[in-house]
């Protein structure tokens, strides 16, 4: 799919990636098209995949969800059952923001946010800890953000 892109698809890629309010004839100007085959481009890397979604990205400090965690998982069994369960869990927990299988000392590793360090607690011990098969959770508290993006490299 990469090699498909040209330079005005990556432009237009780094646009959208970094604001996706951004119009169709705002993007055109910006990468001198028209506004016509400049919104087909678009569409066309959204038919393909590209473009997954369009969402918004939210403040988790202003919304009071101060502490992040990342905690990497062990599981005691490693059958298909048992990963696939772990993996349908996990999809259920609004606090898990994102998920891993890994390769190496632990099995899943989770970006989890939550309001303190008691939300934290009960989180790990009613929900992660009372899966079946989780043998460890190791959990790492991120002290500052140092940087956080969703923005790919398309160089």
């Amino acid at each position: 799919m990469q090699e498909k892109l040209n330079p005005i698809d990556r432009k237009i890629l780094r646009l959208l990636q970094h604001n996706a309010d951004l119009s169709a004839a705002q993007i055109a100007e910006k990468v001198e098209l028209s506004q016509s085959p400049c919104w087909r481009r678009i569409h066309r890397m959204q038919e393909e995949g590209l473009i997954e979604r369009t969402v918004a990205l939210l403040n988790p400090k202003l919304l009071g969800l101060t502490m992040t965690v990342f905690v990497n998982i062990k599981l005691s069994a490693h059958g298909r059952s048992n990963l696939q369960e772990f993996e349908r869990a996990i999809v259920g927990y609004p606090e898990v923001l994102e998920c891993y299988a890994m390769a190496g000392s632990s099995d899943f590793l989770l970006k989890v946010v939550c309001k303190d360090i008691g939300s934290y607690e009960r989180f790990l011990r009613d929900q992660l800890l009372q899966r079946p098969h989780v043998l460890e959770a190791h959990s790492n508290i991120a002290m500052s953000e140092v940087k956080r993006t969703t923005e790919l490299p398309l160089d």
